[in-house]
């Protein structure tokens, strides 16, 4: 082995190792190291090839805001996980306003609006 090959084996141990501390920085990392490889919705563990299956979701939807420890983010299984985005759309969704439909004022019909001229003859 040449002292060429060497140098260049450290230098990709040295990346390696780098990168791994990076890894570790990440709030995926962070938040695996703090909680139990839990879902928080259905309770399923994970571990080994499956924990790539567990989330992090962050619980106000902000993903700058990650403290240290941890109490914006829950682990959540990649189904649970996008049930809850899933959730957050359809809500969304019916607090817009759509074309021809009206907002949250009211649909505009007065279902009612001719009842007391109706009645006035019949309760006399």
């Amino acid at each position: 082995m040449s002292v060429k090959n060497n140098q260049k084996n450290k230098t990709n141990l040295d990346e390696a190792l780098r990168a791994q501390k990076e890894r570790e920085n990440t709030y995926r990392e962070r938040a695996l190291k703090l909680f139990p490889w839990v879902c928080g919705h259905c309770g399923r563990e994970f571990d080994g090839k499956r924990l790539r299956e567990l989330t992090v979701h962050h619980r106000d939807h902000n993903h700058d805001y990650n403290p240290p420890d941890g109490s914006n983010w829950e682990l959540l299984c990649i189904y649970c996980h996008d049930n809850e985005h899933s959730r957050d759309q359809v809500a969304d969704a019916y607090d817009q306003d759509s074309p021809g439909r009206p907002g949250k004022k009211g649909s505009g019909v007065q279902a009612f609006a001719g009842l007391a001229d109706l009645l006035k003859g019949k309760l006399s």
